[in-house]
């Protein structure tokens, strides 16, 4: 019988025999954001579009090729969000969370959308773990959010990943820059391709982002924005690598490093592999100090980055990092009979209550079949019972590791029992670890 229909092309599927691996991942992230003062924010995966025409800027690839943008039923224009920062800073001036006290630390997971062509890893739904800090203009706060990326790469056991650093300036100093630009790419004007005409006169520094070689061979040879930096970015600059070289975080700098959004100021950087391929950016971001005046709030310097977990997986499978299996199952009960089957049902009920995970048959297997299953979930005990053990409240466990059996009661205090059991399993388990 052929499928009603499939996934939609540049989706994926996250199946339950990898689920851990995002799982594992994303409660080391938490764990490490928590550690740095960062409090989880969660917002809506569908914005007004004109958040991000104003946010993300409309010379971007983003906003003029790649949104999902589709009218509600009322004729509300609905942008599926194609990138974190613009929808936390909505929230951020809806909610009034800078009454709480600045610098507001939020991180989020959220899922994405982008009308491109599909890569190898790089996909139309895609998975961002962000970081956004609001309300501080210190160059220390640029380097903390660099650290942070830093040392979770190294707490993930990620190898060869360089950090590329450099500034934009801000509107002041880059204007200068700009007109540079344009005079430059004004003299090849002829060669440029369609896109990078259009931005031209809006946005110069959008064609050094753009991916036609031609385009990108032409940006070879411009002006370089650190030659334009004002009295105050090449400041700010100088703190921000010193701060990272106290805390001895390797960097090169990269003058040709804009970042894909119109929102960034200052601070950009991009942690880069050469393992995944021309889709090596593993994470970026920078700071963005004009962004929330944009969106209508009060002059807010703030910063963020955003890592995709896409390629974040692939590097890590790239590099063979391997992410262990977690135990699924404490206890199986097999049952044999529907007396046995209603104990069985009281029994992993106990267990689940004591927070252990426990399983029994639902599905009508032959004991065998049962015993088969429990080895295949990677069951650590099992017990079988049927009308004998059903009468005498008792019943054989087994270690399913060893072979070990030992009788047990399975009355109403079957769950202490067992417990001890398990407890003690454990403690072995870890002193051989150790040992």
């Amino acid at each position: 019988m052929a499928l009603i229909t499939k996934r939609v092309y540049g989706a994926q599927d996250v199946l339950p025999k990898d689920s851990y691996k995002w799982q594992f991942i994303e409660n080391i992230m938490k764990d490490h954001a928590h550690s740095y003062g960062f409090k989880e924010i969660r917002t809506p995966v569908f914005e007004h579009t004109e958040l991000f025409q104003r946010g993300v800027g409309d010379t971007t690839d983003v906003v003029q090729k790649e949104m999902y943008t589709f009218n509600t039923k009322g004729g509300t224009s609905i942008t599926l969000r194609p990138e974190g920062t613009a929808g936390a800073v909505r929230a951020l001036l809806e909610n009034a969370i800078y009454n709480d006290g600045l610098p507001v630390k939020t991180f989020y997971f959220d899922s994405c959308y982008r009308y491109e062509k599909k890569q190898a890893n790089r996909y139309r739904e895609f998975h961002q773990f962000g970081i956004e800090v609001f309300g501080t203009s210190d160059p220390m706060a640029d380097a903390e959010i660099i650290t942070l990326a830093y040392s979770l790469f190294e707490r993930l056991g990620i190898q060869n990943l360089q950090l590329e650093l450099n500034s934009i300036g801000c509107p002041k100093c880059r204007a200068e820059y700009h007109k540079a630009l344009k005079a430059y790419f004004e003299s090849r004007k002829g060669e440029l391709c369609e896109t990078c005409l259009s931005r031209l006169d809006k946005n110069p520094m959008r064609i050094l982002d753009c991916k036609s070689p031609i385009c990108s061979q032409i940006a070879e040879n411009a002006p370089v924005v650190l030659d334009y930096l004002c009295d105050e970015c090449k400041e700010h600059f100088e703190k921000v690598k010193s701060y990272l070289d106290s805390a001895r975080i390797r960097y090169v700098i990269n003058p040709k490093i804009v970042r894909g959004l119109d929102y960034y100021t200052k601070t950009v950087f991009e942690f880069v592999t050469t393992s995944l391929g021309s889709q090596g950016t593993v994470c970026g971001g920078g700071r963005y100090d004009g962004l929330i005046e944009e969106l209508g709030g009060q002059p807010t310097p703030s910063l963020g980055f955003g890592l995709g977990m896409e390629r974040l997986l692939a590097l890590m499978e790239e590099q063979k990092i391997e992410i262990e299996k977690p135990d699924t199952c404490d206890l199986y009960v097999a049952s044999i009979g529907e007396k046995a089957k209603i104990k069985s049902f009281n029994m992993v009920s106990q267990i689940r209550q004591a927070s252990l995970s426990a399983e029994c048959d639902v599905v009508g297997r032959s004991v065998r079949a049962q015993m088969k299953y429990a080895d295949k979930i990677g069951a650590k005990f099992s017990i079988v019972i049927g009308d004998d053990e059903v009468e005498s409240n008792m019943a054989v466990l087994k270690n399913m590791k060893t072979g070990e059996k030992k009788e047990i009661a399975i009355g109403e205090s079957f769950a202490e029992t067992f417990l001890e059991e398990f407890v003690g399993y454990e403690m072995e388990l870890l002193s051989n670890t150790k040992l």
